[in-house]
C-alpha cells in the first residue's frame, strides 16, 4: 500500500505591522532664506512685511534671513524671479523652493509651508 501524501500546510503570515511613528521633523540645520516681493509702500505691502517678520522672530529665531524687495525699485529682480503678483514670498532655503502669493495674513499656511512643527504664537 502506498503511504498517503502529507497534507500541505501553509504558514499564516503575521498580521501586517503598522509603520513605526516618526517624531516630528526637526528644523533644518541650515538657515531659512526668505524673499518677500512687494509693490511700493502700500498698506498691503507693509502688512505683508510685518507678518513675515513676526513669523521669522517668533518661529525661526536667528535661523532666518529675510530680504524685502520692492518691484518698483528693482524690476530686474522681479523679472528674474518671475513675479506676477504681489506680495509674493519665496522660500529659497531649505529646498525645495516654495512660493506664497497674495494674502500673507494666513500665518498657518506659512507655518505649514515652512514645515514648522510648533504652534504659531502670533496673535492674528
Amino acid at each position: 500500500m502506498k503511504p498517503s501524501p502529507k497534507p500541505v500546510t501553509t504558514k499564516k503570515s503575521a498580521a501586517p505591522s503598522r509603520p513605526p511613528k516618526r517624531p516630528p521633523a526637526p528644523l533644518p540645520a541650515g538657515p531659512y532664506i526668505l524673499r518677500l516681493f512687494v509693490a511700493g509702500a502700500t498698506a498691503r505691502a507693509q502688512k505683508a512685511v510685518l507678518r513675515v517678520r513676526e513669523l521669522c522672530e517668533a518661529e525661526l529665531k536667528d535661523n532666518c534671513t529675510l530680504e524685502v524687495i520692492d518691484i518698483y525699485q528693482q524690476p530686474a529682480l522681479a523679472r528674474t524671479n518671475q513675479i506676477v503678483a504681489t506680495p509674493t514670498l519665496i522660500i529659497e532655503l531649505p529646498k525645495p523652493a516654495r512660493r506664497f502669493i497674495g494674502n500673507l495674513t494666513n500665518i498657518t499656511g506659512l507655518v505649514v509651508g515652512l514645515n514648522l512643527s510648533t504652534k504659531v504664537k502670533i496673535a492674528l
